[in-house]
């Protein structure tokens, strides 16, 4: 494949600056709290172009931020090692897991080699060891998945399919099986609508949105039973985070708005307006004090948690369906597909990274 390096991220048409709020109270700020926080805006996007009429869907760090999964423009995963190269040919490519286009790609969060994908037209989750060229495990799905997430002990799965609907994977032996391996979980029987579903940092709940609800529902874990139901957005929720700290839940809707709920209280405790935009992704840095957000404009906001304040707007040379903060470092991971334009070149699929060193 084609490709091109563009370190300036020039963006074909005016992304106008996020709208200042008023200015915080004191004891919020950095320096007041005697935080480091980067100069975001001495720092360009490395941008990286593959010649595809389809886009990258998403992108993904491992667990010790080594590599950087990527999938989205064919049958193919691809992994990265970025403190070395970022060249489109370094990758280290895994394919005949699936027969058509990959979706999704996460990365079990106590292993740096394990990792799984999906896809929406072939209905599979595949499991992949980077160690290994042959994928580990296929399970084919009678629903077609939309997104996948691991609980913190690595040895669960949810999933969330293109019709809105919620299940589980879990690993172990069943019956006579002499190795463990996944299978899908029962659930006992009942159905449970989500856009996206994500484990709480200890494996006992679960955060619930969907894109048609006005509200984030909090189910328990196994019982999966409604413990909490919280309104935050007018338009649908179709995002969420939470705060590696274990202060913040963020949720992101299609009204544009990112709310802060303080999870001592469930109550939203900071509203962020910087956004023109729906919501597309949500991604806290390592040390919670910085929100990425992922929109469907041309650019990845950059926020204060404490404060909301916009500390950058990044060029991007699409809008991203996604956005990842490297684990340990304040590098933010992004990707998408290039807007066809009248006359101009054909659209091409992109990752782009920012921030020191990059």
């Amino acid at each position: 494949m084609a490709s091109q390096f563009n370190p300036n991220a020039a963006a074909d048409e005016e992304i106008p600056p996020p709208e200042r709020p008023p200015s915080p109270p004191p004891h919020t700020t950095f320096a007041t709290r005697d935080v480091y926080a980067p100069t975001f805006s001495a720092f360009r996007p490395r941008d990286i172009r593959f010649t595809s009429s389809q886009a990258m869907n998403h992108i993904a760090w491992s667990c010790d931020g080594k590599k950087l999964g990527a999938v989205g423009i064919d049958k193919v995963v691809r992994i990265w090692s970025p403190e070395k190269t970022m060249e489109p040919r370094s990758c280290t490519t895994y394919s005949g897991g699936h027969t058509d286009d990959v979706d999704y790609i996460a990365w079990n969060p106590t292993h740096p080699e394990l990792f799984c994908t999906s896809s929406q037209k072939d209905k599979r989750v595949v499991f992949w060891d980077g160690r290994q060229t042959r994928y580990v495990q296929q399970i084919p799905l009678k629903a077609a998945p939309a997104q996948l997430n691991y609980s913190p002990d690595g040895k669960t799965i949810l999933y969330t399919t293109v019709n809105r609907l919620m299940s589980v994977l879990t690993f172990g032996k069943e019956g006579e099986e002499a190795k463990e391996q996944w299978h899908q979980a029962d659930m006992g029987g009942k159905i449970i609508s989500a856009s996206t579903a994500t484990f709480n940092h200890v494996g006992d709940g679960i955060v619930l949105t969907h894109q048609s609800e006005t509200y984030i529902r909090i189910l328990d874990y196994p019982g999966l039973n409604v413990v909490q139901s919280t309104p935050a957005h007018v338009g649908g929720c179709v995002a969420a985070a939470l705060d590696p700290r274990g202060r913040y839940l963020a949720s992101g809707g299609r009204d544009s708005i990112v709310n802060l709920f303080d999870l001592s209280e469930w109550i939203c405790v900071r509203t962020i307006t910087a956004c023109d935009n729906a919501i597309n992704a949500l991604s806290f840095s390592y040390d919670g004090e910085f929100i990425a957000i992922a929109n469907a404009g041309n650019y990845i906001d950059i926020c204060a948690v404490e404060t909301g304040m916009p500390l950058h707007r990044v060029p991007a040379l699409g809008a991203s369906p996604t956005v990842s903060w490297h684990p340990s470092k304040y590098i933010i991971a992004y990707c998408g597909q290039t807007k066809v334009r009248e006359g101009g070149p054909p659209p091409s699929a992109w990752i782009s990274l920012f921030g020191p060193g990059m």
